[in-house]
C-alpha cells in the first residue's frame, strides 16, 4: 500500500503512461473479466455490430486502467485542479437544499470516475457523506478509506447508514449511495427490464428514501475526455412518497441510469457481474 500511495505523488502525466501499460495488460495479456464484459456488452447492446462492441470494449478498459490511477491521484490534487477536471451541472439544485437545511439523498452508479465526484462538491460548498462497501481486506479497506475522504467527504460504512443519518439528520448535506450493485438478496429485490435484461435492484435505497423523507436526486456522470468529468444532478423526486407506488423510484433512477448508460456505454463498469441473479 506504500508504494501505491507513494504513487499519487507522480504527476498526472507519467500516471497516465502506467495506466497505458495497465489497459495493454488486462485487455490483452490477463484478459480480466473478458468473456464477462463482452457478454453484458452483445446482451445490452444487441443492435451493435462486433466491431461496434468491440471499440466500447477496448474503451472501458482503458477507462477502467484511468480510474485506478486517477483514484492514486485524489489526495494530491489541489482544489483548482478538482474543479477544473470535474465539471458540476446543476448545482443550484443542490445549493437549494443546503440553504435550506436540508439533507437529501444522491443516487449513483459506477460509471465514469465516479471517485472524484465527491470531492469535486465538498470543494464547491457541498458536505458529502459517501456511503461505502468495506473490502474484505484490512488493509486494502482502510486505503481506500484514505483516498475517499479526501477534501473532507464524511465516510459512512453500509452497515451505519441508518445509525449516522439518524444521529446527523440536522446536517445539510448530500448522501451518496452507488445503487446499481446486485443485491444480495434478489427475492426481495426490484426486478425490472434493464438493458434488454431482467434486473435485480437493491430495495434498501428505495426504503431509505421513504423512512427519511428525503428528496432524491440523480448523479449522471460522464467522461468529456481523459481526466475531465462531468456530473449533472437531476431531481428523481420530492416527500412525501406515500402516494407512490412500491418501487416506482427505484424505477426512476433505473430509467436515468438506463439513458446514461446509452449515451457513454464505455463509462459504465461492465466487468461487474451485474446479472448473476435471475428471477425465481
Amino acid at each position: 500500500m506504500r508504494f501505491l500511495s507513494w504513487m499519487g505523488y507522480l504527476p498526472l502525466s507519467v500516471l497516465y503512461l502506467l495506466s497505458d501499460f495497465v489497459y495493454f495488460l488486462l485487455y490483452y495479456v490477463v484478459g480480466y473479466r473478458k468473456k464477462l464484459v463482452f457478454k453484458h456488452l452483445q446482451l445490452a447492446f444487441p443492435e451493435k455490430s462486433p466491431q461496434e462492441t468491440k471499440q466500447i470494449a477496448r474503451k472501458f478498459y482503458q477507462h477502467l486502467a484511468d480510474i485506478f490511477v486517477e483514484t492514486l491521484k485524489l489526495p494530491h490534487l489541489s482544489i483548482s485542479q478538482i474543479q477544473q477536471r470535474v465539471e458540476v451541472q446543476n448545482i443550484e439544485l443542490l445549493q437549494g437544499f443546503i440553504a435550506n437545511n436540508q439533507p437529501f439523498l444522491s443516487f449513483g452508479a459506477h460509471t465514469a470516475n465516479w471517485e472524484w465526484i465527491p470531492a469535486s462538491l465538498t470543494t464547491r460548498g457541498i458536505p458529502v457523506d459517501a456511503v461505502y462497501k468495506t473490502l474484505t481486506n484490512e488493509k486494502s479497506d482502510k486505503f481506500m478509506q484514505s483516498l475517499r475522504a479526501s477534501f473532507g467527504v464524511h465516510l459512512i460504512p453500509m452497515p451505519r447508514l441508518m445509525r449516522e443519518i439518524v444521529t446527523r439528520k440536522h446536517l445539510p448535506r448530500l448522501i451518496g449511495l452507488v445503487a446499481d450493485q446486485s443485491p444480495h438478496s434478489p427475492e426481495h429485490a426490484h426486478w425490472f427490464s434493464f438493458l434488454h435484461q431482467d434486473t435485480a435492484f437493491f430495495p434498501g435505497t428505495e426504503k431509505i428514501a421513504r423512512a427519511t423523507e428525503m428528496p432524491i436526486v440523480f448523479a449522471d456522470i460522464y467522461r468529456k475526455r481523459r481526466g475531465y468529468y462531468t456530473v449533472s444532478f437531476q431531481l428523481i423526486g420530492l416527500p412525501p412518497y406515500q402516494s407512490l407506488s412500491e418501487g416506482s423510484i427505484t424505477e426512476m433512477y433505473k430509467n436515468k441510469l438506463e439513458e446514461s448508460i446509452r449515451q457513454h456505454p464505455s463509462d459504465w463498469l461492465w466487468s461487474h457481474n451485474r446479472w448473476k441473479h435471475r428471477r425465481s
